[in-house]
């Protein structure tokens, strides 16, 4: 009988090897066939505009290029890479090449999600928590950089916990991560920012004779860590702009990406965080101080900002990995989990699985085509903007990136850090506040010929009313307005 359940254990170990495979495969082919989903952020446009302009000019560019209130102000693209990937597979294959690239970092995202889980849980439970972190981070899948960085985000973060576990640091080997992740994207402030706290886990946990060799090793991978997030063409400025985002004040609460999590109505976040909760209660679960700090930190960045929610949804599993399941598995479980399985049964399934989710890709791909956003793109209003030659154009937020990708100066684009707090304040107050406070001044002040503005804007009804001003077009998804003799 004991023979017989064991030998059922090896044999079933190649067909579990490839969950991790057949989960990423699914992600994939899922985020590729909504893909137009993918297509709703306006800052796609501006990405894309940049990735090209560095191809061209093989350069990266330090100065603003595309507005005209802050032309040639300083400027720096701390997704530089991403941008060139976004550009080269938009030349080729036209908007299906974004949809493609970014559903291609979901799936290998979940693939190394689920290859993670799958050293604490039963293939069932594994499968169970990715769909739970797929569904709650679906909402802030789009064609930008941050996508390109998630698988990093989860292989960085779950190799540290992973060490933590174990009672150790992380292998030196996992640096080019953060490298490649610092030149993707500016979000590799937060890798820097866990080691910390995951060597605290370590530590805590280690026997105490061993503390202060351990707390020596995470200094040295702390230190490295650091200093390959700046092998990039930017250097140490790198750090810097990444870090400038963060300090807009009132900003982070007016941009939607930047805004607190929102509880008016029940949601699938509010629902996660209710059933840790009642979990937590049910179980009785005991973490020690460091996990429960990191855990803190990661639901506090989810509430502050809700664009943190993904990172919630796909570190805080792996965080409470062990404590969850720890106890319940046989010695060696994780090892033989994380054993990769070199049968040839299992290179054929993974190779069959690779074949049919491309084939699939191809498929889809030249029976659909992918569209922009058209909340996103006032094509026709634009159209009348360039024969009417205007050169300053007041525009509304969400349309900045589609002038840039059509070669027209803007007054505000999704470049926040580039704006900076004020600015960006005195806009939202100008476009959106109460009586629309401050817009006449501000067209005054940057001498502004022309308005390009959503139909539901306040500042767009008020210059129906405003002498000076004259509503030139309008339709489903733009209104212009231009000066007249009126005007001051």
């Amino acid at each position: 009988m004991s023979l017989s359940f064991t030998n059922g254990l090896t044999a079933a170990r190649p067909v579990r090897g490839l969950l991790p495979l057949c989960a990423g495969t699914a992600a994939y082919l899922l985020a590729t066939f909504l893909g137009d989903a993918l297509l709703h952020d306006s800052d796609t446009l501006w990405q894309i505009k940049v990735g090209q302009w560095i191809i061209d000019h093989h350069a990266v560019p330090s100065s603003d290029l595309y507005s005209f209130t802050r032309l040639g102000e300083p400027w720096i693209s701390s997704a530089w890479l991403s941008q060139v990937l976004y550009a080269l597979v938009y030349s080729k294959l036209g908007w299906a090449g974004p949809v493609v690239l970014s559903s291609l970092a979901v799936g290998i995202t979940f693939a190394i999600f689920v290859w993670l889980c799958e050293a604490y849980f039963e293939p069932a439970h594994s499968i169970l928590v990715a769909i739970l972190a797929l569904i709650l981070s679906c909402p802030h899948f789009l064609a930008r950089p941050h996508m390109l960085a998630l698988p990093l985000m989860v292989a960085w973060v779950g190799a540290m916990i992973s060490a933590a576990d174990r009672r150790g640091a992380p292998s030196l080997l996992l640096l080019p991560l953060m490298a490649l992740w610092a030149n993707l994207h500016g979000g590799f402030v937060l890798g820097l920012a866990v080691i910390a706290p995951i060597a605290l886990i370590a530590v805590w946990d280690a026997a105490p004779e061993r503390r202060i060799a351990l707390i020596g090793r995470w200094a040295v991978f702390a230190v490295a860590a650091l200093a390959a997030s700046c092998c990039t063409p930017y250097g140490w400025d790198t750090l810097f702009a990444a870090a400038k985002i963060l300090d807009l004040g009132q900003v982070l609460s007016t941009i939607s990406e930047w805004r607190p999590a929102d509880f008016g109505s029940f949601g699938l976040f509010e629902a996660c965080i209710l059933g840790l909760m009642g979990l937590a209660l049910y179980r009785g679960i005991v973490l020690s101080l460091p996990r429960i700090l990191l855990l803190l930190l990661l639901a506090h960045m989810a509430l502050a900002h809700v664009r943190s929610i993904d990172a919630f949804a796909l570190l805080f599993p792996l965080v409470l990995a062990k404590p969850l399941a720890g106890e319940e598995k046989p010695a060696g479980f994780a090892r033989d989990r994380m054993r990769w399985p070199p049968s040839l049964i299992s290179l054929f399934a993974s190779g069959a699985i690779a074949v049919g989710g491309w084939a699939s890709t191809l498929s889809y791909v030249a029976h659909h085509q992918f569209a922009f956003a058209s909340t996103q793109t006032p094509a026709a209003a634009v159209d009348i903007l360039k024969k009417r030659q205007a050169k300053r154009i007041f525009n509304a937020y969400e349309f900045g990136g589609y002038l840039i990708a059509r070669d027209v100066p803007t007054f505000i684009d999704g470049r926040a850090e580039l704006y900076g707090e004020k600015f960006i304040m005195d806009y939202y107050t100008a476009t959106g506040g109460p009586g629309v406070d401050g817009l006449l001044p501000l067209l005054d002040e940057y001498r502004i010929d022309a308005t390009l503005l959503t139909p539901a804007s306040p500042a767009a009804k008020l210059l129906d009313h405003v002498r000076g001003w004259q509503r030139l077009y309008a339709d489903s998804t733009a209104v212009i307005h231009v000066r007249t003799e009126g005007a001051k």
